[in-house]
């Protein structure tokens, strides 16, 4: 599919007819998924597609999760998924989180519109985080946004340090509050800001009438937890108060696999331990008279070391948790 959008030198004829097999290709290639499927029997709790047994051919890939509803998984290096939630009312479509750059966040919304004619209308900044932004110039003009004032300052940040011809979308306007009702028609989506966790500006979307929250990076799948903006012990609290929001049987994570609901609940509150147990091993190596490079080489892991990214983002979270007890986190 990559190579019949790119269409690099080709001749406009010839051009033509490949856009036009794309065209026909496309919702073969990204037909939603009936529904969640049920883990195999003795398949690993893993972020890794090839130890699930999901080709990599597989994504992107839409996946049902109610009735209007998906979930969007698109591979990113180095092979595990970025999550986008896809919420379809009457009155339009409400997109949260796109992917990390213009030609994959173009495949998103060429999937959508397999699914439905209606135009893109509100786009909700879970992660303000370029593999979840970098691609929003190819949104709508006029789509809504709603970003949580943290963020959207990170993005100007972003945008006056851009280069190459990058480009960063800064949305006009942050919300005021920590909650926003927004009617698509026919549902009313939830976006709430739950507290401080992997950005500092994360918001979620509550579906209350499908039971389902998407958390952009607040959960990531069993994937380490990647700390470089993060607020660790604020991040447990806020999963906490995910947790226990009434009502919520399905969990979706920005990152790793879309699991059925009973399997969310307890993944989540798995990552949730991890959290707790790298905020642990850095305040008992602490303890322990170690510097904080001792502790980024002398931490053990346990069964969260074999989560992916564990070697990029370990030492990243050693000296994030560190910070955190000297107290110099802004």
């Amino acid at each position: 599919m990559r190579a019949l959008l790119r269409l690099p030198a080709t001749p406009p004829r010839r051009r033509a007819a490949l856009a036009a097999m794309a065209a026909l290709a496309l919702p073969a290639l990204l037909r939603a998924q009936p529904a969640v499927p049920p883990p195999a029997q003795g398949q690993p709790r893993t972020a890794d597609p090839a130890a699930r047994g999901v080709p990599l051919s597989a994504f992107p890939r839409l996946v049902q999760l109610t009735d209007g509803v998906y979930g969007y998984e698109e591979i990113r290096q180095p092979g595990f998924t970025t999550v986008s939630l896809v919420v379809i009312g009457s009155q339009g479509v409400l997109v949260a989180d796109g992917q990390g750059s213009p030609e994959a966040t173009q495949k998103m919304v060429d999937g959508i519109r397999t699914l439905t004619p209606l135009p893109i209308r509100w786009y909700v900044v879970g992660s303000d985080h370029g593999d979840h932004t970098a691609g929003n110039s190819v949104l709508p003009a006029d789509v809504q946004y709603v970003v949580h004032p943290t963020s959207l300052a990170q993005l100007r940040r972003d945008s006056a340090a851009a280069t190459g011809g990058r480009r960063v979308v800064v949305p006009p306007r942050a919300m005021a509050g920590d909650h926003e009702v927004i009617d698509v028609g026919g549902r009313q989506v939830h976006v709430r800001f739950l507290g401080r966790a992997h950005t500092g500006g994360d918001l979620m979307v509550h579906l209350p009438d499908a039971q389902l929250l998407f958390m952009s990076e607040a959960y990531l799948n069993r994937v380490f937890p990647a700390m470089r903006s993060a607020y660790p012990s604020e991040w447990a609290a806020t999963i906490d108060r995910a947790l226990a929001l009434p009502g919520v049987r399905h969990f979706i994570p920005g990152h790793g696999f879309i699991e059925t609901p009973a399997v969310s609940r307890e993944e989540l509150v798995t990552f949730r331990n991890a959290v707790t147990a790298v905020i642990a091993e850095v305040k008992r190596l602490r303890a322990a008279g170690r510097t904080v490079e001792q502790a980024v080489a002398e931490a053990q892991w346990g069964e969260v070391g074999t989560w992916f990214l564990t070697n990029q983002q370990a030492p990243v979270a050693v000296r994030r948790v560190w910070a955190e007890l000297e107290g110099t986190l802004k």
